[in-house]
């Protein structure tokens, strides 16, 4: 009876351990839930809160529609208020695109009639978005009319953007101005443009390139380009962070032509620069230099550096872009070297990576994101949203930012920027000549900001096919220089 009783106790021990470790498995499982439930709530809290926008702004959200159902798209308008797009309505209803400045802006306004592009993509969430009183919503939904859309009031300044339109001229090319304190785009300018007024009826040839202009690119944001000497700014700062306390020690003496073994690197019109210390070669923009200058540098860390300037990164943009390329691997040979450290080989940037690359040197290291949308307001003209400066990323030291802008400010006073070299106010820049194919005309780049010591405004240019950096892209420049300062501020 008691070997019974033992067996007994044992089947039941059994049973209740059996128990318990079921008890703990579905204490598991619901932990388990309880944790994913919460990480649930969690993401709709994060997406309600801080990506609604985005996700709504998407131009595969079909929701968007339904609001242009409801509400006649916003205008958009210049930092003063001048209309750069707005939604005309006919008498039976029917609305019409409206851009008053024709190619003038179109690429940064962008266009809304097949698809969406710049600011009418960027502002699209916005536009269709009505705040106006309550009761007059009311009142015209149940009169089965339409409320007006908000407004998006931008950081484009008129004056600025048609200085750059006029002075680039009847060339290919592009102008992206800022101001490296805040982060606001004043100006951004493609050359060949388009009619946004006359979309529909030209798409089908712009969009075959039958005349190999491709108007539809914005080449401000989206247009690739070999740096040329403007990539000079990387190398020298690369130099000066692997040479402390001994860049001023630099000297080179050029007769032209750099040869390095079998190879040869030749400076513009094989101008022989003579003697020179760095301030003189940089100012000179001289390729025999930077060329024997690069062979010293660590190919590892100048990657580190280009990408620290966001080459090979994603740009802190709102409207489209292409992103910058630096390719220089540490087993490169010695042709690519040399190329590279001159702004030549693989290395592509786009003008407005450019400026932004220029505007951190301007503000002691320390890039703003850039910015189109200054605020938002409503029809009876209150503000419903304001976009504030925020600061995106230190590029560099502010010791760093002051040594190039000295070395920037030799290239305007004593180098090859003397075209924007004035009494009225100090410049540093930069100047380069890029080659991109072999029997063409080299692109023309220019890059700087103004006055040297309190830097205002950041100014860069690419003019396609144009020759001398110094000659072309350095008078567009100075052209919007001279609107901005010519207003006494």
């Amino acid at each position: 009876m008691r070997l019974f009783e033992k067996k007994t106790s044992k089947k039941q021990d059994s049973a209740k351990n059996s128990a318990k470790k079921s008890n703990k498995n579905i204490l598991r499982l619901t932990y388990m839930i309880v944790v994913l439930f919460v990480v649930m709530i969690g993401y709709e809290g994060y997406f309600l809160f801080f990506q609604r926008e985005d996700v709504i702004n998407n131009t595969y959200n079909a929701r968007l529609d339904s609001f242009s159902d409801r509400v006649v798209r916003g205008k958009i308008r210049s930092s003063n208020g001048t209309v750069l797009a707005e939604t005309l309505v006919g008498e039976a209803g029917e609305e019409t695109r409206s851009y008053p400045y024709g190619p003038v802006f179109a690429h940064v306004v962008g266009y809304s009639a097949r698809g969406k592009t710049g600011l009418e993509a960027a502002g699209n969430f916005y536009m269709l978005r009505s705040h106006i009183n309550l009761v007059e919503r009311t009142v015209r939904e149940l009169g089965g009319g339409k409320n007006p859309g908000d407004d998006i009031y931008t950081t484009l300044d008129v004056e600025l953007q048609q200085a750059a339109w006029d002075a680039l001229g009847d060339r290919k090319g592009a102008v992206v101005v800022m101001e490296p304190d805040t982060g606001k785009i004043l100006a951004m300018v493609s050359k060949p443009g388009y009619d946004p007024n006359t979309l529909n009826q030209d798409w089908d040839w712009m969009v075959e390139d039958v005349d190999n202009q491709a108007r539809l690119l914005n080449r401000a944001a989206q247009g690739l380009y070999p740096p040329g000497s403007v990539f000079k700014l990387v190398a020298l700062l690369e130099y000066i962070r692997e040479n402390p306390n001994g860049y001023e020690d630099f000297h080179f003496d050029c007769d032209g032509i750099y040869e390095e073994g079998e190879y040869s690197i030749q400076c513009f019109n094989q101008t022989a620069h003579g003697s020179m210390n760095l301030k003189e070669a940089f100012a000179n923009s001289c390729n025999g230099a930077f060329a024997s200058l690069g062979l010293r540098l660590d190919k590892g860390q100048t990657r580190k550096t280009a990408e620290e300037l966001l080459y090979n990164s994603q740009l802190p943009l709102a409207i489209a872009y292409s992103k910058s390329l630096f390719q220089l691997k540490e087993d490169g040979d010695v042709w690519e070297t040399l190329q590279t450290y001159i702004g030549q080989g693989k290395t592509q940037v786009t003008p407005m990576h450019t400026a932004m690359i220029t505007a951190a040197i301007a503000n002691g290291g320390i890039l703003m994101k850039p910015y189109l949308m200054d605020h938002v307001e409503h029809a009876g003209g209150e503000t419903v949203r304001q976009f504030t400066p925020q600061i995106e990323k230190n590029l560099m030291t502010a010791e760093e930012a002051a040594i190039l802008t000295d070395m920037m400010a030799a290239v305007v006073t004593m180098g090859t920027g003397s075209a924007v070299n004035t009494e009225g106010y100090t410049v540093a820049g930069k100047t380069g000549s890029a080659e991109f194919e072999k029997g063409r005309e080299t692109h023309g780049w220019f890059t700087g900001f103004a006055p040297a010591d309190q830097p205002e405004l950041v100014v860069t240019v690419i003019v396609e096919e144009s020759g001398s950096g110094g000659k072309t892209a350095a008078p567009v420049a100075r052209a919007v220089f001279d609107v901005w300062f010519g207003r006494g501020f």
